[in-house]
């Protein structure tokens, strides 16, 4: 998957993960009192906001905002219309083989599916569709209170959060939304654990950066930038993987229980490797610099962690050398008793909420942009593992596209290094066949490449 999505970048700009965009026009007017009757819990459908005046229209006119954001959310042929096909996923044969596994009559219908698949907001009016897939308010929040107001003359966009917008401008709170689905909650049907993966579901990854990217509905023009600021690409990844290790971590300890663990919080390929009794066979095993462990051991899946420590270097070093330690604590607690495990990655955790505040007040200049790349390509010892390559290519792709965005790398120099990206990208396309000296060996080209443009 991971290779596939390559191919969609090729120096993107960056945009922010909204599926519709706001129409705020000038900040700070005073809000206008909420509907009566107002339900926090209601989401009104998608065609509440899919009127060709709205954001329905066939091709870009708005002053603001294109207007034709439902035919992004909706194309058929691009990984921008994701959200609207996450119902119908349901419906397909490999899901239907997925629930028969698991004992599902009907994934479309159950709510371990529909938890992340649909929108399950606790009332729906009748202008709702389940069809709808993940709709606008899935990612905005419940529309009813913003929505007569929020296209007003004078409305702001404080104004709009106080009605019950989502404020997912804001890295944190996109991180923490797009988690609950991209890689679980506490909330019912939001957790894809061990045995669904099991019987078949995909492995799932986050990186907040390159996500946004995917699913862009607007534009960061001057307008926007005035409305609400734009953090830039560094911030938006370097945000994602604080909040995707403190998430992981927060989710463990009510999922730690019973006689084994809960694997899906696992790297995969520590146990899923091949195996043979033929003395001429090599033998597989590898070592992390990151992770004091003897062979054996489960490996926990430390794709975010790995990534979350470049970026603590970079941004907040004297952060880094604790978390460093507490990360392979934590790795090296698995070998005593749950509570040491618990306490640890509590403590690992309280850290990573620390970077992640770091993060949102750094400005991320061109200077550490450069170095955060730096630090990505050259930590190659820690990319033993599948998992860990794919989050390293990802993070490289979005850093570089950043700089690009920035105007700190031209484009076309910039599009120089797009062939060893991509090398590093078919090096992780198929899980069975993780390519570790292959990976490097293209991560090299970057950085060899990367070192004349600064």
């Amino acid at each position: 998957m991971v290779g596939g999505w390559a191919a969609t970048l090729r120096w993107r700009p960056h945009r922010a993960a909204l599926p519709f965009a706001l129409l705020t026009l000038a900040a700070g007017a005073a809000a206008s009192p909420l509907p009566r009757g107002f339900d926090p819990g209601l989401h009104i459908g998608v065609a509440s906001c899919s009127g060709t005046t709205c954001h329905g229209r066939q091709e870009a006119t708005g002053p603001v905002v294109r207007q034709n954001e439902l035919l992004t959310w909706q194309n058929p042929a691009s990984l921008t219309g994701a959200h609207s096909r996450a119902w119908r996923v349901l419906q397909t044969p490999r899901a239907r083989g997925i629930a028969a596994r698991l004992g599902i009559a009907d994934a479309a219908q159950a709510a371990e599916c529909l938890g992340c698949h649909a929108d399950q907001a606790p009332r729906h009016d009748a202008r709702w569709r389940q069809p709808d897939g993940v709709g606008c308010e899935v990612c905005h929040g419940g529309a009813q209170g913003w929505l007569a107001s929020h296209a007003a003359v004078g409305a702001g966009h404080a104004d709009n959060v106080a009605r019950g917008m989502l404020a997912v401008d804001s890295p944190r709170v996109r991180a923490e939304l797009c988690l609950d689905c991209h890689f679980g909650s506490g909330k019912p049907g939001q957790f894809v654990a061990h045995r669904l993966m099991a019987a078949g579901h995909p492995r799932l990854a986050f990186e907040l950066d390159l996500f946004t990217s995917l699913q862009a509905h607007h534009d960061e023009d001057a307008d926007y930038a005035a409305r609400k600021g734009v953090p830039g690409g560094v911030k938006v990844w370097a945000v994602g993987q604080a909040i995707a290790v403190k998430r992981a971590l927060a989710l463990y300890p009510a999922r730690a229980g019973g006689a084994f663990p809960e694997f899906g919080f696992f790297d995969c390929r520590s146990c899923h490797r091949s195996f043979s009794d033929d003395p001429g066979v090599p033998l597989v095993a590898r070592r992390n610099p990151g992770r004091p462990i003897p062979p054996g051991q489960p490996v926990w899946n430390d794709e975010n962690m790995i990534l979350l420590g470049v970026a603590a270097k970079v941004a907040a070093p004297g952060l880094a050398r604790r978390f460093d330690t507490q990360s392979q604590a934590f790795h090296a607690s698995f070998s005593g008793d749950r509570a040491a495990t618990l306490r640890a990655g509590a403590a690992l955790a309280t850290t990573a909420e620390q970077l992640a505040a770091t993060f949102e007040r750094s400005r991320f200049d061109r200077a550490q942009g450069f170095a955060m790349l730096d630090a990505v390509l050259a930590d190659t010892a820690r990319y033993t593992d599948y998992q860990g390559g794919a989050q390293a290519v990802m993070a490289a792709d979005t850093l570089l596209s950043a700089l690009v965005a920035a105007h700190h790398v031209d484009r076309a120099a910039a599009r120089a290094i797009r062939p060893d990206l991509d090398r590093a990208y078919a090096a992780t396309r198929d899980a069975n066949r993780w390519q570790p000296a292959q990976f490097r060996d293209a991560l090299a080209g970057v950085a060899s490449r990367l070192a004349a443009l600064q």
